[in-house]
């Protein structure tokens, strides 16, 4: 199986983009969990699905869209989800949460109607739906690699905004961060990725990737740069090893990734340090928010 990886090149893009999807997933997934906005990344998911679809659907029609990577379209599909989440927060200021399944709906809906209108699944459309390991090209990995840099330069320069605004969002407007922008910035990262990871992951599972290892950290973690490591730790176990498990059983990746994620976070329920906390994560008081500014 080594010599595989060692010796294909798809296996090697499929190896490489699966480390840098270990990566960046659980990174923000930190923030997702944290700030209480899991269920985001299965809204943008599911609009990302009907990005592919509705690429899918013109590459049948169109000969010159057969040749476009449709990971383009759902990149399109997902960021414009994310920004018009964000406005429908906006709009109903009070129940914001209310974003969340009127993205998710849409882009159920219209991932149906095209899907549809395109004579139903075919083998292209079920990789994107629970991952491929021969699926990742070098299209796919230099598109990845590029959103990878991106995503790890923005977390370094708005690391404390983030923060600060993950524990104490009215403080933080109060200090002068531009909270509106910092947060579309976040949202778009957060497409950003959904929109990767589906070549390994697959678009139905990608949101477990951004939550689940977050979940194992916490129990391991006594402090917010910790969990960070952690969860990149147990990040990476569930993509290297739900890979290799996938090509020697010749199973979508996606499933085994999220099946060695829920396993690792039953191992760390039984064994963390933090078992006796009934899951809460010990976080720092708010008056030490303010040396992190």
């Amino acid at each position: 199986m080594i010599n595989a990886f060692l010796t294909y090149d798809f296996l090697q893009y499929a190896l490489f983009t699966g480390v840098m999807i270990g990566l960046i997933a659980p990174l923000l997934g930190v923030f997702l969990v944290v700030r209480r906005m899991s269920l985001i990344a299965d809204a943008l998911s599911h609009i990302t699905l009907s990005g592919i679809a509705f690429s899918l659907l013109l590459g049948s029609y169109i000969p010159f869209m057969q040749g476009v990577n449709p990971l383009y379209m759902g990149m399109a599909f997902s960021v414009s989800g994310s920004l018009f989440m964000e406005k429908l927060r906006q709009v109903y200021v009070h129940y914001k949460e209310i974003a969340i399944p009127i993205i998710m709906s849409a882009g159920i809906g219209l991932g149906v109607v095209f899907i549809s209108m395109a004579n139903g699944f075919n083998n292209d459309l079920l990789n994107y739906l629970f991952g491929s390991v021969i699926a990742v090209n070098q299209s796919d990995f230099i598109t990845i690699a590029i959103i990878t840099v991106v995503v790890l330069f923005v977390l370094f320069f708005f690391y404390k905004e983030l923060f600060f605004l993950s524990f104490d969002e009215e403080q933080a407007r109060v200090s002068g961060i531009n909270r509106k922008l910092v947060h579309v910035v976040f949202m778009v990262m957060v497409a950003l990725v959904i929109a990767a990871s589906m070549r390994v992951v697959g678009i139905l599972l990608v949101s477990a990737l951004m939550t689940l290892p977050v979940a194992s950290a916490m129990r391991f973690a006594k402090g917010f740069k910790q969990l960070f490591l952690y969860a990149v730790i147990f990040g990476e176990i569930a993509v290297i090893g739900g890979l290799m498990i996938a090509f020697q059983l010749s199973l979508a990746p996606g499933g085994v990734i999220v099946v060695l994620s829920v396993i690792l976070l039953l191992l760390s329920i039984l064994f963390g340090r933090n078992s006796g906390k009934r899951g809460r994560f010990p976080l720092k008081k708010k008056s030490q928010f303010s040396s992190q500014k």
